[in-house]
């Protein structure tokens, strides 16, 4: 029996108008820069300005996908998001007007931490087993946000990454394997009433890499393939040296000498952009696949390793395998341009976007204009949002 080919047929990223460099931050907490560019792997985090939010950078992310396919037999669109703007409407709702989705199409927001990507990319493959004609728009998007002055606060950043599911992929098909590991841990979470998340860091950095071994070992139960086969591993990356120490977890627990050099062949392209723009959550595991793609050399016909954990706790190890001809599909120069343009953002302006409180009392209120980015906040009134495409 032929199994029908399903994956990533088109995949594109946004970030945010402002970037803020560590040094800033560095200056600010008297510390060594090198404390954020060696120690977590980090120069740069992208900052939302004060007319931006999780839906105007998906909506920047999805419409050049949209521009290149068209809209046709997409039947579902998943928003994956940790960071919601609403506790009952689905932020893919506000994307009708701004991208001309179809009103024929299913639009759910799926949460689980920094996992919910994946599971809308595993829901969609499973939407296209029962019908091959159809499509569907995965968009995961994210700004991460700690309290000031916190422990968390380097890993801060904002980013989008929408893909088009499909039969018949042009970039990854997905391999039919996945592993899998679920627990309640108390890591990482962000009750209601808080704006800021709640981080045990050593409890989270511990619970990624039991997560990561667990569902690696489910994994291989299942039939997926021997760790040596892979041409590169994409981890998510809530900050980039957390996917070197979960592949020194992973290597060393299988046996394998971690080999210094090995893993940085098999680590190092998929950290480039998640290096300049931050833990984007959901997003960031594919904005590392989008990295590694634009960056390595040819991987057509290599197998790749995806580790997707979202704290809490849910973790899926999978794989896919990149299809003839994915680079002419690529948005590399579009990419590198996203993050090249951001503004350069100082430390008091940085504070004040942080510090700013969403208005709560009904009133008409309009947001200044600041972001260069395509899609904005125009203004909050009646407890609605109002969103603007340039």
């Amino acid at each position: 029996m032929t199994t029908l080919p399903i994956g990533i047929h088109d995949l594109s990223f946004a970030t945010t108008h402002y970037a803020l460099d560590h040094a800033v931050l560095a200056g600010r907490l008297g510390v060594d820069p090198d404390k954020f560019y060696i120690g977590i792997g980090q120069e740069k985090m992208s900052v939302a300005a004060a007319d931006e939010d999780i839906v105007t950078i998906a909506a920047a992310a999805a419409q050049p996908i949209l521009d290149r396919h068209g809209v046709d037999n997409i039947r579902t669109v998943l928003l994956a998001t940790e960071s919601g703007v609403d506790q009952s409407k689905a932020a893919g709702l506000y994307l009708h007007p701004l991208i001309g989705l179809p009103n024929t199409a299913r639009v759910v927001e799926l949460k689980q931490a920094c996992y919910s990507g994946t599971a809308g990319l595993q829901f969609a493959a499973g939407l296209i087993a029962l019908d091959p004609t159809q499509r569907v728009l995965v968009i995961a998007t994210d700004i991460a946000k700690y309290e000031l002055d916190s422990p968390g606060e380097p890993t801060q950043g904002a980013a989008a990454v929408a893909m088009l599911v499909s039969a018949n992929p042009a970039i990854l098909r997905l391999d039919p394997y996945s592993g899998l590991y679920s627990a309640d841990i108390m890591d990482f979470w962000r009750p209601n009433y808080r704006t800021a998340a709640v981080v045990d860091g050593k409890t989270s950095v511990n619970a990624y890499q039991k997560a990561t071994e667990e569902a690696w070992t489910d994994y291989r139960r299942r039939g997926g393939r021997d760790l040596g086969e892979f041409a590169a591993f994409c981890y998510h990356q809530p900050f980039t040296k957390m996917a070197y120490k979960a592949h020194r977890h992973l290597l060393e627990s299988q046996g394998h000498t971690a080999d210094t050099a090995e893993i940085a062949a098999a680590i190092h392209h998929t950290t480039h952009y998640n290096r300049t723009v931050g833990n984007s959550y959901t997003a960031s595991l594919y904005l590392g696949l989008a990295s590694l793609l634009d960056h390595a050399d040819d991987l057509t016909d290599r197998p790749l390793a995806l580790i997707s954990y979202g704290s809490g706790s849910v973790a899926e190890f999978f794989s896919g395998t990149v299809q003839p001809g994915y680079r002419e599909h690529l948005r590399t120069d579009a990419n590198r341009q996203a993050i090249g343009t951001r503004a350069t953002l100082g430390y008091d302006r940085y504070r004040a976007l942080h510090e700013a409180e969403s208005p709560a009392d009904g009133m008409y209120h309009a947001t200044v204009e600041e972001t260069a980015r395509p899609f904005r906040l125009a203004a909050i009134s009646g407890h609605k949002r109002i969103y603007e495409s340039r």
